[in-house]
């Protein structure tokens, strides 16, 4: 067969490649925590002070300009926002959609959690998107809960516009 001849569908095979595939995947996934930000956060300031001082020491020197204030000054920044922003998150996807069930109110049967950062300090917030426990679903709602204290910031509530009388 010549890699230019057209291959029948019955032939082609599409496979998931193997660290993908969730059929194989051992145990619970733990999501990262916000709180690795302060790594770089210390490694950032470190630099930005480091280049602060030898931008100012080394005035006059045909090696260092006013770059190094300037450079130093904005890494000082990048780290000293990284260390404001690294919360740690104290409440999982699951501790989030039981506070997310008690806020609608509903039975829950589908739901589906995604982190999100919201704000200029980036405060990590769960999303959690969940259908009632009817077969169609006759509720949905979408809460907001704060990964950082377990509070409700925001939630909508609504009757399943969706139409799935033709499945």
């Amino acid at each position: 067969m010549h890699p230019d001849d057209p291959v029948a569908d019955e032939d082609t095979r599409d496979e998931l490649p193997a660290d993908l595939d969730v059929a194989t995947a051992m145990g619970d996934y733990i999501f990262p925590d916000n709180s690795r930000r302060r790594i770089p956060g210390f490694v950032y300031l470190g630099l930005g002070l480091t280049a602060l001082a030898v931008g100012l020491l080394a005035d006059g020197s045909p090696l260092v300009n006013g770059g190094f204030q300037v450079g130093g000054a904005a890494l000082a920044l990048l780290g000293a926002f990284h260390l404001q922003a690294g919360m740690h998150v104290a409440f999982d996807e699951r501790e989030a959609l039981v506070a997310a069930t008690r806020a609608v109110g509903f039975p829950i049967g589908h739901a589906s959690a995604q982190m999100a950062w919201r704000g200029l300090r980036s405060r990590p917030t769960w999303r959690i998107l969940l259908y009632s426990n009817e077969s169609p679903p006759d509720r949905r709602g979408l809460v907001q809960v704060d990964a950082v204290d377990g509070s409700i910031v925001a939630q909508f509530v609504e009757a399943n516009p969706e139409d799935w009388s033709a499945d």
